[in-house]
């Protein structure tokens, strides 16, 4: 949460010339219902299922820019899906950065009971070994979000050349 995923997923999608997907709005329009209202009423692990189904769905389309939710990538059957027909990219921050982007945003649920900030630090001791297997990782700060892109791009063209070379491709 507050990492810039959607943010930078636009940016990167317009410099590739791909469609960018939100899963997250993907999953309101399947739900007919917001993402908040999802966890309120039907609780974490339903939208969690909710999720892959749509991520599994997704990732059957076209090449495409897809910006899953925090936890989505959790999830090893996602994250499975994910190394199969995708490159994956975690776009790290530090809590101060995802503190300040996410604070007194009532749409983030997790972050909706309790200290927002502790909460945040949990999350990312939870989560920041999971999200290493990330394909690509690139950190993010308060910099631009076109000069995050910049970096994604770079880093990704860097994750490519080298995933072509163990195989043995020549381009």
């Amino acid at each position: 949460m507050g990492s810039g995923k959607t943010c930078i997923g636009r940016h990167l999608a317009r410099r590739l010339e791909l469609p960018f997907v939100d899963a997250d709005e993907e999953i309101v329009g399947a739900a007919g219902i917001p993402v908040a209202e999802i966890f309120a009423t039907l609780g974490e692990s339903a939208f969690r299922e909710g999720e892959r189904k749509v991520i599994a769905r997704l990732l059957g389309r076209p090449p495409h820019v897809l910006a899953t939710g925090g936890g989505a990538f959790l999830d090893p059957g996602t994250r499975q899906l994910i190394r199969e027909h995708g490159v994956s990219i975690w776009l790290r921050a530090s809590l101060d950065v995802l503190d300040r982007r996410t604070r007194g945003r009532t749409s983030r649920p997790l972050l909706n009971v309790g200290d927002p900030r502790a909460v945040l630090e949990s999350l990312m001791k939870v989560r920041h070994p999971v999200y290493a297997e990330a394909d690509v990782v690139v950190d993010t700060t308060d910099e631009p979000a076109e000069a995050t892109a910049r970096n994604v791009l770079t880093a990704l063209r860097r994750h490519l050349t080298g995933r072509r070379a163990a195989a043995g491709v020549v381009s």
